[in-house]
């Protein structure tokens, strides 16, 4: 039998303790809902079926969130976790619900959030494309230094200066100055777990100053892996200031280490954050890029570039989205938000020609570096705020659009970029999305004119909520 006790709160707010709760569902963001009252709880790190003690923590009118304080009975679904780390790292959340469920949920979500948001005519749902890889299915991770790791509970209250307190690993769900040392990770695969190893291994015996995020002091900052699927394997070394001699021999080590790294490369980051996009990256031996491939094309891919980080995956992605355009080689396609051009490069043999546009400056740049490694002569390219380039005069330069790609941030598309995609009326129009919320938005906006007619989800990131989804647009 359910029980609500009522717990004295910050502020002497009464915020109830829920005994006996059963999980009844998983909403978005991948959160766990269960119902008290008629009033929806969200929590997480459970599944559905758990039976659990919840600690109320938001307090609303249709509302709560709650911690869970104690699983009761464990769903017959549960599995068990693969991973060391599993929920004190923030990856991979959910290693305990079976694959099967994890599309199941996904699929979900989509339907959800199409409906729920959209509210608009929809046709029946594609099952969702599961990845044939669960497991090593990334091809890029980063990992941080700290001279000040997140700490075991066994470990707390230990006293002592010789505790090994350096870690290179993930940060801890919301410290930013918290890293659990990771001594094994299962989202990318070999060499990178040796190479994360080596370096903290030899840094520990060699005195090298770990990154210390509150003071901001150290030497060892971060590092980058990044690999393809043709073997290629790239290292960026990130040090926070340059200690020369320190810095050399690390360098010399690794290479000695791992001969099959392909670009060896580091940067000195002296900034108040850990991204490097702003930076000059040095190459200490290799290549200053490693190449990606897919049908015979070849993407070349730099420290600073975005490619999809699941590759395997992403040419699926691609595929579907290609399929639903329906190409007959006469089209003009606009791609918009399109990266380093991997889908305008893509398609580019089955269109007459192709207009990508993008945000960042330095992605358009390797959207044309790939069309020249590939001899692809029908691509245009133009960086810049997409509502200030994607105006009636453009489309009157570039030539009116037939199909119309599109694959925008989490954020979807600005309402200017929908009102000049309806005024270019092209016939299709393709709407790649890593977030069904805000594309089911964007697709009520162009109801009116345009009818969903195919649905597919795609799972580009097993053991998470994330899902991505292709709709096809028909002009009505």
């Amino acid at each position: 039998m359910l029980k609500i006790l009522k717990i004295m709160g910050r502020g002497r707010k009464v915020k109830p303790f829920l005994e006996g709760v059963l999980i009844t569902d998983i909403g978005a963001e991948g959160k766990a809902i269960a119902r008290v009252n008629d009033v929806v709880v969200f929590t997480t790190h459970v599944i559905p079926g758990d039976v659990v003690d919840l600690q109320v923590t938001k307090k609303r009118t249709k509302y709560m969130e709650a911690i869970v304080k104690r699983v009761i009975t464990e769903s017959p679904d549960r599995v068990p976790a693969f991973c060391e780390h599993f929920e004190v790292c923030g990856g991979c959340k959910w290693q305990f619900l079976p694959y099967e469920k994890q599309l199941y949920y996904k699929q979900k979500q989509v339907a959800d959030q199409l409906r729920r948001i959209g509210r608009i005519e929809l046709p029946e749902i594609t099952p969702i494309l599961g990845s044939k890889k669960t497991t090593y299915y990334r091809n890029k991770l980063e990992f941080g230094f700290s001279n000040k790791r997140w700490l075991t509970i066994e470990e707390i209250g230990i006293e002592g200066d010789d505790m090994n307190k350096n870690a290179l690993g993930f940060h801890v769900p919301g410290m930013f100055d918290k890293i659990i040392n990771i001594n094994k990770c299962w989202l990318q695969g070999d060499p990178s777990n040796q190479i994360r190893n080596f370096i903290k291994n030899y840094a520990d015996e060699n005195g090298l100053e770990f990154f210390d995020r509150k003071i901001q002091a150290g030497l060892l900052r971060n590092i980058i892996v990044r690999s393809s699927t043709t073997g290629d394997l790239m290292l960026i070394v990130c040090f926070y200031s340059e200690q020369t001699e320190n810095r050399e021999k690390l360098l010399a080590a690794i290479a000695a280490e791992f001969p099959q790294i392909t670009s060896l490369m580091y940067v000195i980051n002296g900034k108040g954050n850990d991204t490097i996009s702003d930076q000059e990256i040095l190459v200490y031996k290799g290549n200053d890029h490693i190449l990606e491939e897919m049908e015979g094309l070849k993407f070349k891919i730099g420290p600073k570039s975005f490619y999809q980080t699941n590759s395997e995956q992403a040419y699926e992605l691609y595929k579907i989205t290609r399929e639903f355009a329906g190409f007959k080689g006469n089209e003009v396609v606009y791609d918009l938000y399109t990266g380093t051009g991997t889908i305008a490069n893509f398609i580019a043999r089955n269109v007459q020609k192709v207009v990508g546009i993008e945000y960042v400056p330095e992605a358009i740049e390797d959207a044309h570096v790939n069309s020249e490694l590939n001899g692809i002569t029908n691509t245009s390219f133009f960086a810049g705020d997409m509502k200030k380039i994607l105006t009636s005069d453009f489309i009157a330069q570039n030539g009116k659009p037939d199909v119309i790609i599109t694959d925008p941030p989490r954020a979807g598309m600005d309402e200017d970029v929908v009102k000049t995609i309806l005024e270019a009326a092209p016939e299709k129009v393709v709407y790649v999305s890593c977030n069904p919320a805000t594309q089911a938005r964007d697709l009520a906006l162009m109801d009116e004119f345009y009818k969903v007619t195919r649905i597919q989800p795609v799972d580009m990131f097993p053991h998470t909520h994330h899902v991505e989804n292709v709709v096809l647009l028909e002009k009505r």
